[in-house]
């Protein structure tokens, strides 16, 4: 039996259109018809006027709910965090690691196989921040804790059964035969936290680097001498930039700059979010610092920024409202174009027949009226 999804305003690559219903049938997409299509059957879901949009997609999560993967790296963790971030309209995310020990990265691994084995809802894979990144551009990250590549580490990533494995190096850091061989056996490669000249990150791409972490944020910047990491992300047309738009990490006009460079589609939101998103905390612990998030930003007592309280649905907003992007294009940047630099366009990010049924539904002030994951609501 299929539902149909009804009196809405539905996200197509043309843009947001009226007067069409999606079908949705054992979890799955299974097309967007007329209003008169004689598919449409007794059993429907009325929008009442909502935008359908895609589930969003989040690849860097590092907390939700009041807890932190690094802390209890555990599938209880995973679920937590997921069911945190899904009331803000996030369907699928990457449980975020930050630099760590390899013990840490190996339970890590563990526990998002296992969630996944159990079809804890969302998750689609793990993102290593870390740990091979550059004490220059540590940021939050504990330095202490910064690591080498050798055989163990990387048969350690490449062999993991944790869905989709997304990794953020320095390029400066880890050499470009070890991003080859990562690429090679399917891992996503990022960018990030690094001090890589343009010629070091030039050297990343060519060897199977996809894209770059929080650009602008812990990487080395454009110059007119020396174009660095930022450089290299903003002229290369096929890599893909993530952005936290939270209006501290980056100011809007760097970011209007960004999304003027790059082809359409390759920037993407992320939320670098830390474990008071979707819950009543101001505070959590990281490193055996007390980080402060009063007002939304979350700092350490030095300063210095440790992730957001950002969730995506406040995400999309400000693209909109502060970046002045279209809402159609700003919901494709939440979803679509995560998708696509994961690799799971196949599976996930628009409103087409034979996708996942990860859904969203916004009122006009984009906040969340619901989530389907699978075609599914959360249970009550």
């Amino acid at each position: 039996m299929s539902v149909a999804f009804v009196n809405g305003r539905l996200l197509t690559p043309e843009g947001l259109v009226t007067g069409h219903a999606l079908l949705v049938a054992n979890g799955r997409i299974e097309a967007i018809v007329g209003n008169k299509d004689p598919r449409i059957g007794a059993t429907r879901y009325d929008l009442r006027g909502a935008i359908l949009s895609p589930g969003f997609i989040d690849a860097q999560v590092n907390g939700g709910g009041g807890v932190l993967f690094n802390e209890t790296p555990t599938v209880e963790t995973i679920r937590r965090i997921g069911a945190a971030h899904r009331k803000f309209g996030t369907t699928g995310f990457l449980p975020t690691l930050i630099s760590d020990r390899p013990d840490v990265m190996r339970a890590a691994l563990d526990a998002v196989a296992q969630a996944m084995h159990q079809h804890v809802p969302g998750v689609l894979g793990i993102h290593l921040e870390g740990p091979f990144l550059a004490p220059e551009r540590k940021g939050i990250h504990d330095a202490a804790r910064f690591l080498t590549p050798t055989d163990e580490l990387l048969d350690l990533i490449v062999q993991a059964r944790a869905g989709r494995v997304l990794i953020t190096v320095a390029p400066d850091r880890f050499p470009p035969e070890a991003i080859a061989r990562l690429a090679r056996g399917g891992v996503v490669v990022s960018a990030g936290h690094s001090a890589a000249t343009h010629a070091q990150t030039r050297a990343a791409l060519d060897a199977g680097m996809r894209g770059f972490t929080h650009l602008f944020n812990a990487m080395s910047p454009l110059q007119s001498r020396e174009p660095g990491v930022v450089g290299a992300a903003l002229e290369d047309a096929k890599s893909w930039c993530s952005v936290i738009v939270d209006g501290e990490h980056v100011h809007p006009a760097t970011l209007k700059v960004a999304i003027a460079t790059k082809p359409r589609g390759k920037i993407f939101l992320v939320t670098d979010a830390m474990p008071p998103v979707g819950s009543g905390s101001t505070s959590f612990v990281l490193n055996g610092e007390r980080i402060d998030c009063s007002g939304g930003v979350c700092r350490s007592p030095g300063g210095v920024l440790a992730g957001s309280a950002l969730d995506m649905a406040t995400a999309v907003r400000n693209t909109v409202t502060l970046v002045g992007v279209p809402l159609d294009e700003a919901l494709r940047m939440a979803s679509t174009y995560p998708a696509a630099f994961l690799g799971l366009e196949d599976q996930v990010g628009s409103l087409a027949a034979g996708k996942r049924a990860d859904l969203v539904a916004l009122d006009d002030a984009l906040n969340v009226t619901g989530t389907w994951i699978a075609g599914e609501t959360p249970a009550q």
